[in-house]
């Protein structure tokens, strides 16, 4: 695994579920699943990238039939996820390093899992998704648009180092990965978490041109 999702593995090891509770009230999220939801066939396959707990987004997914692969670094998160949404399929992997069939996906959903990879590494995954996901398949990507690089910061009580881009770059981002982007939107929002601070949330909706 990649030193960076070694790093990424040890804070979401110590947040646990305090993570799902700090998130839980966001409605941006939730508003893209729905999103996302009305543009699946039933038992469509989706890739959740950084899957953490598992909520809300697999178990959202997966409870309205859809399969779903959640995929993340830190092994309590796995093992949560694993217990809490038995429906879903949950792997420990570095998305960096997983091997992903061409077309593969009907959806992929990366919420705030980019964060703590390079500016090129975050470049380089989003062209992999591209590349697994189906013709016309789509795409649901949550950041924190800043233009950081490598920036210590606190995070809910946890030494992190993150890494992102201005929002109107993250949108550049994933058009260059091929994606057409639908919807994007920035809300502020406060993790339920004493060490919470305000911070703001970049949402991107896309979709690859159908073949």
């Amino acid at each position: 695994m990649a030193e960076e999702g070694q790093r990424a593995a040890v804070v979401f090891d110590a947040l646990g579920l305090t993570y799902e509770k700090a998130f839980a009230r966001s409605e941006a999220h939730l508003a893209s699943l729905d999103w996302l939801l009305e543009r699946l066939a039933p038992g469509s396959r989706v890739l959740d990238v950084g899957s953490g707990t598992g909520r809300p987004t697999a178990s959202t997914l997966a409870d309205a039939g859809h399969e779903v692969l959640g995929v993340d670094v830190s092994p309590v998160m796995v093992d949560l996820a694993a217990r809490q949404v038995p429906r879903a399929t949950f792997r420990l992997a570095d998305i960096r390093e997983l091997p992903l069939e061409e077309g593969e996906f009907d959806a992929v959903c990366v919420y705030f899992s980019l964060l703590q990879m390079s500016r090129a590494e975050q470049s380089q995954v989003l062209g992999r998704l591209a590349r697994a996901l189906r013709p016309g398949g789509s795409l649901v990507l949550a950041t924190v648009p800043a233009d950081v690089e490598d920036l210590a910061i606190e995070f809910m009580g946890q030494p992190v180092r993150a890494t992102s881009f201005a929002a109107e770059d993250v949108v550049a981002l994933v058009r260059g990965a091929g994606f057409v982007v639908e919807f994007e939107q920035v809300v502020e929002f406060t993790p339920d978490h004493p060490e919470g601070a305000a911070e703001p949330h970049l949402f991107v909706y896309g979709r690859l041109p159908s073949a």
